[in-house]
């Protein structure tokens, strides 16, 4: 007889899990156009209430590359004032449990951090970043890998002296948009070597839409195997071909319960061009078309965990409410489908119900509910050849 258990079919697979936003970072970062900081505020704030957790607000990069960010300060001087944090109190958020989160990818950044903690507004965590393709490794931080290691190593002992923690990302897991195929297998050293020289958890990155879910069941699996520690591991998958659920429900059932996500599936390689002004950026786009870009959406894979009866601490209802506030912000239709079709109702739609159902059963002498013929058996029994 086969087992219908879900979870004992995939015993690694979580009944809780922890999403991460990151709309106004890497969601905002791939936009050619400012996104005011009073709507970045709102979306945080607003993210926050509605259950987000661990939410990544801004890149202290040089803003001179990407001035998305030029108000990164102003953010975490909004977030860290008393005013907010009496706002969390009166909305029965714990300010204690909310955990910030900027992007370092240099020491430059890694110090500015440091210097925002020493005046009080400051991160809680930090991200560096090496991809296990060179070539992308080097697109995004302008040094070779052995550089950037012993640059990670001192970084992370820079912010443990200062109390913020280290996130360490691992990117081209599953392929790279310059060198092409990878192997996994340099993946799982490299999350080994981040752990080694002191980070606090791994992202596990899909910067553009690679992986395959038969690929990212394996990877998990033998991340799992070799580091058997969830609460270490972050999955972080970009959408480019429709197919990032697959990747979640693969990364669950091998054992992954934290996943990260943006309002709209928004996000992306850094933009070239903002407003009315081509700027740096990371260079020319890796994609043909740039709109087809992005993470995994937060309304979506709330959707999906939430009908699979998986804990997530989220008010879904509110998150696709911002999803569609989201649409005006950024002034156009975003990849969401559950922000449209919203969730599945156990009620159903009774409203396109068609007249006419219950006085044509009592013609025919049928009763309420009657769904088979009453001269037939109550249960079917198959022709020979199908049993």
């Amino acid at each position: 007889m086969t087992e219908y258990d879900y979870w004992k079919i995939f015993p690694r697979m979580p009944r809780k899990v922890t999403i991460g936003d990151i709309t106004v970072r890497d969601g905002f970062q791939h936009l050619e156009k400012f996104i005011s900081t009073r709507a970045k505020i709102f979306y945080l704030e607003e993210l926050i209430f509605a259950g987000c957790r661990n939410i990544e607000v801004t890149n202290l990069g040089n803003p001179y590359l990407m001035p998305q960010f030029a108000d990164a300060e102003d953010l975490f001087r909004h977030l860290r004032s008393d005013r907010f944090k009496q706002r969390c109190q009166r909305k029965g958020v714990n300010y204690d449990e909310l955990v910030l989160t900027a992007i370092t990818i240099r020491e430059p950044a890694v110090d500015r951090a440091i210097r925002l903690k020493e005046e009080g507004i400051g991160p809680d965590r930090v991200l560096m970043m090496v991809s296990t393709e060179e070539e992308h490794h080097f697109a995004n931080s302008g040094t070779t890998l052995p550089a950037y290691w012993k640059e990670a190593e001192r970084c992370i002992r820079k912010c443990h002296d200062a109390g913020i923690k280290m996130c360490g990302t691992v990117s081209t897991i599953w392929g790279s948009p310059i060198g092409g195929a990878t192997k996994l297998e340099d993946a799982v050293e490299f999350t080994r070597r981040w752990l080694e020289i002191g980070a606090d958890d791994i992202e596990h990155a899909d910067h553009d839409g690679s992986a395959s879910s038969p690929e990212v069941y394996r990877y998990f699996s033998m991340i799992m195997d070799a580091i058997p520690h969830p609460e270490v591991h972050i999955a972080h998958f970009h959408e480019t071909k429709r197919v990032a659920s697959a990747s979640v429900l693969a990364a669950l059932q091998a054992g992954i319960s934290h996943f990260e996500a943006t309002l709209g599936g928004l996000g992306g390689q850094p933009a070239n061009f903002l407003d009315d002004c081509p700027v740096k950026g990371t260079g020319e786009y890796y994609y043909e078309d740039p709109r087809y870009v992005g993470l995994v959406c937060l309304e979506d894979l709330l959707v999906q965990v939430d009908e699979m009866g998986i804990e997530h601490g989220y008010d879904v209802d509110r998150i696709l409410w911002l999803g569609r506030q989201m649409e005006k912000t950024v002034g156009q239709r975003l990849r969401s489908e559950a922000v449209i079709n919203g969730r599945t109702l156990k009620e159903g739609h009774p409203k396109f119900a068609r007249p006419g159902l219950k006085p044509l059963k009592e013609k025919f002498g049928e009763q309420p509910g009657q769904k088979l013929p009453a001269d037939w058996a109550p249960t079917a029994v198959l022709p020979e050849k199908y049993r």
